[in-house]
């Protein structure tokens, strides 16, 4: 499924027509200039949602994975997983966990459970690995067993390992034939390997539940290419998700200062950090070639300023009136729960929720229960139920 590609006005004449203020935007003229879809910023709304605290006492909790039976799995990322039983209360942090780089944005990441989870209890953790050269992130299995993680295998390295504390990403999603997306990021301060196939920062990684690597993969048997990599061109991918209906992978990037990015990547295709972006350097400096360039996807949607996104989920239940089928992203700043209502591939509008808390939202996902859950990422973090209100 691919966007819809239109003019600036009749972008602008759609956008009326649904009631979503688009806000057309250009850093470059010419050949150069992208004609990607800009968020509008929206306010916060009050009163339409609360949170409830299901579990506090959590430093920094990044991610959470819900077991059939309804507990939760959650991460902190110091580099502890816990449980969250049914009435909120925590486990004592669970034995068998990797060791991680628990330093500026690294640590113990995403979690989630293997499909045939209830016949093999195989949890999947990504987290930032210390190692010869830095750091890098890697995805390591085991079967859940009581109180910790059995027969804990590594399935994946990103490779090089390099210095530096940021930008590790990273998202675990399986896709309907049973294949495990990995996100990534360029490792900050080594963004022009986002473009190097022969490096593994900056892309975005398909293998199978077992490490080893997919056949129809786009670089499979292609000299100097690294045949884990399915798309590339990425900054740094904190959110994904894939739809519920299409089966296709949904991605949210971090910009630099603005050019948070919604894309949909696909096979074999070039995203285009650094060399084209919607942001700026943290100086104010321009990045790359301008907004656009041949044989370089543009995004989806962007954000200027930024929402900091991280974690993501399609809605598929039916305890708000008019949210299913809309895709929530956890934003860090300014820090809300953001909802987009998606049109034949394009942003139709887009909402803020929970801004009056102040959290940096870090992951949200739907529950078995059909609500939403988010987890803050704060020294005390929390896990929040969000819950209609009126």
């Amino acid at each position: 499924m691919r966007p819809i590609r239109m003019s600036n006005e009749i972008a602008l004449l759609v956008g009326l027509a649904v009631g979503a203020p688009l806000v057309t935007h250009c850093q470059a003229q010419g050949p150069q200039a992208g004609s990607a879809q800009r968020s509008p910023t929206p306010e916060s709304i009050k009163g339409k949602v609360g949170a409830e605290t299901v579990a506090k006492g959590l430093e920094h909790p990044w991610a959470l994975a819900f077991l059939p039976d309804g507990r939760m799995l959650v991460t902190e990322r110091p580099g502890r997983l816990r449980l969250v039983e049914k009435g909120g209360q925590l486990s004592q942090p669970l034995g068998g966990v990797p060791q991680v780089a628990a330093r500026g944005q690294g640590g113990l990441l995403d979690v989630a459970i293997d499909p045939e989870f209830g016949k093999n209890r195989l949890v999947y953790l990504s987290y930032a690995e210390p190692g010869e050269g830095g750091a890098g992130t890697a995805v390591a299995r085991g079967r859940l067993g009581e109180g910790r993680l059995d027969e804990v295998k590594v399935i994946y390295r990103q490779q090089p390992k390099v210095e530096g504390n940021g930008h590790f990403g990273s998202r675990l999603v399986f896709s309907t034939d049973g294949k495990l997306f990995i996100t990534q990021g360029d490792r900050q301060g080594y963004r022009e390997q986002a473009q190097d196939l022969g490096s593994g920062l900056g892309k975005l990684i398909r293998i199978n539940p077992d490490g080893s690597i997919p056949d129809d993969n786009p670089f499979v048997g292609k000299s100097g290419a690294r045949p884990e990599i399915y798309s590339y061109g990425h900054r740094s991918i904190q959110a994904a998700a894939l739809h519920p209906e299409t089966g296709q992978i949904w991605t949210v990037e971090h910009g630099a200062r603005g050019g948070d990015e919604l894309n949909h990547p696909e096979a074999g295709k070039n995203y285009g950090w650094p060399v084209i972006t919607y942001g700026r350097d943290y100086s104010g400096a321009s990045i790359g070639e301008g907004t656009a360039k041949e044989g370089m996807e543009q995004p989806v949607y962007y954000w200027d300023p930024v929402i900091a996104p991280s974690g993501a989920v399609w809605y598929t239940g039916d305890k708000y009136p008019g949210w299913t089928g809309s895709l929530f992203v956890g934003s860090m700043q300014p820090g809300a729960l953001v909802r987009l209502s998606l049109d034949n591939g394009r942003v139709a509008a887009e909402e803020r929720y929970l801004g009056e808390l102040g959290d940096r939202i870090r992951d949200v996902q739907q529950g078995p229960d059909g609500f939403l859950y988010v987890v803050t990422d704060e020294d005390d973090g929390r896990v929040l139920r969000v819950v209609p209100k009126g």
